[in-house]
């Protein structure tokens, strides 16, 4: 298999911001599906994070996949050129350009750099060789970087630009045949930096705090155990606030399907995972994040202000059914009447919510007088508040609302100390100018001794670290 793009980055990257790393790389190779679809699933790209599995030899699978990819897609930061082993793939693979040119006389640009974040002054010739900016992807693009775009739209028409843009460029570089790379050990390859004033930034909190306030089969049984779709809790019926009892019995309509605790509910049936929150903690690990687990209580203020003040953001997911019943209505009544703008709220539609009718409208109703403050937020241009989320966007909304979150973070603590601010979430020193505007395109004029590819050496302590 040659794949398309072998995907180089710095790992520090990814810790400081993991979602937009991993959108930027799906969106690239799906992308790419689209322009060439005659390439098989496993054939668009290579990702170590992707492909390697306990037991393999990870060193020895990079260097045999970077010897045979067609291209590769360097994403290029302070972090990156800080990075001695993303300096062992940078060169191994520019040597395999070298090599090919002087074996063929014909030069394939197919090293594909991508500017993450503006790289530091002082970068090595061989890389300055290289284009690495062109004037038609936009000014921002080119003063802040792909991941600026990504924060202030991971959707938008600047974004989108770019991804195309390289992509088309991964196709064009793989047409033409690079010439593989027999033996390559990138142990043994004397990469071309970690560059001297590339300080490697400090990586950001990537901690997902999530609290649940749901309610328990425990509450009430349903005469028809079988709902609970063979496990061994019932569906349960809760109280709508300011609904007299018999009238929520004749609607006959449950919230989900419960458990004996609170993070067992499951509004969607059947449920993917064994619970709403289990399919939310995979869905933030996947994005590189770490999640922790609470139930909404009388602290709830207090623990997000913790999370707030350890650069961290929080997400509460709510039952319809249970947010206007104790022991969670005045905890999640104390929330909309503070100020919590890194902590984002989901409230699913089950589905066996009732249809559109009164039934439904007292529902809702009674959400919107548990979070007044929030429910007239609801339709702002980037919500923390999302309600009656269905089954189809559940995941899609949550990693959106973690993003928002994230950047409101960001941009708060840019007003105390905009250096620090950027250290701190390892975006590295302030925006400056692209020197790379000024350097002569692809391809460049080559002497013979220079078209050599680069030298083995003996490992060095710290090779292993990317």
């Amino acid at each position: 298999m040659r794949p398309y793009f072998f995907f180089s980055y710095a790992r520090r990257d990814h810790m400081a911001g993991g979602a937009f790393v991993d959108q930027f790389f799906s969106d690239l190779r799906d992308e790419l599906a689209r322009i060439e679809p005659a390439a098989g699933p496993g054939e668009l790209a290579y990702r170590d994070t992707e492909r390697l599995r306990v037991g393999d030899d990870w060193e020895q699978q990079l260097s045999r996949m970077l010897a045979v990819s067609r291209t590769m897609v360097a994403l290029y930061s302070p972090a990156y050129f800080a990075s001695s082993y993303c300096g062992k793939e940078w060169t191994a693979f520019d040597g395999r350009m070298r090599r090919h040119q002087k074996l063929t006389g014909e030069a394939v640009p197919a090293l594909i750099p991508v500017v993450w974040e503006p790289p530091p002054a002082g970068l090595p010739a061989e890389v300055l060789r290289i284009q690495y900016s062109q004037h038609d992807l936009g000014v921002a693009y080119a003063t802040g970087g792909l991941r600026d775009l990504l924060r202030a739209d991971p959707h938008g028409p600047d974004y989108r630009r770019v991804v195309r843009a390289i992509a088309e460029r991964v196709r064009e570089a793989a047409c033409l045949p690079l010439t593989e790379l027999p033996h390559l050990d990138l142990g043994r390859v004397d990469g071309c930096f970690p560059v001297p004033d590339a300080v490697p930034p400090p990586g950001r909190s990537g901690m997902v705090r999530i609290f649940v306030a749901a309610g328990r089969a425990a509450a009430r049984r349903t005469a028809d155990p079988s709902r609970a779709g063979g496990r061994t809790a019932d569906a349960a019926v809760y109280a709508v606030p300011g609904i007299p009892a018999q009238r929520q019995d004749e609607d006959r309509y449950r919230g989900g399907w419960y458990g004996d605790r609170p993070r067992d509910w499951a509004p969607y049936h059947p449920p993917r995972l064994p619970s709403l929150v289990v399919q939310a903690q995979q869905a933030i690990t996947q994005a590189g994040h770490s999640t922790t687990l609470e139930e909404v209580g009388p602290g709830l203020a207090a623990s997000l202000d913790l999370a707030r003040e350890n650069n961290e953001v929080s997400v509460l997911l709510v039952d319809p059914w249970a947010a206007g019943a104790e022991p969670y209505r005045q905890a999640l009544r104390d929330f909309d009447d503070q100020n919590h703008p890194v902590t984002g709220v989901l409230v699913p539609a089950g589905t066996d919510d009732p249809p559109e009718g009164p039934a439904r409208s007292r529902l809702w109703g009674g959400v919107r007088d548990v979070f007044p403050r929030n429910w007239l937020h609801r339709s702002g241009p980037e919500p923390l508040f999302k309600v009656r989320v269905p089954r189809e966007r559940f995941e899609t909304d949550l990693l959106r609302t973690v993003t928002v979150a994230q950047n409101r973070l960001l941009d708060e603590t840019d007003e105390v100390d905009p250096v620090l601010a950027r250290a701190a979430f390892g975006l590295g020193p302030g925006v400056a100018a692209m020197p790379a505007l000024l350097i002569p395109a692809w391809p460049p004029a080559v002497s013979p001794e220079a078209a050599l590819p680069p030298a083995p050496r003996e490992p060095r302590e710290g090779d292993s670290e990317r």
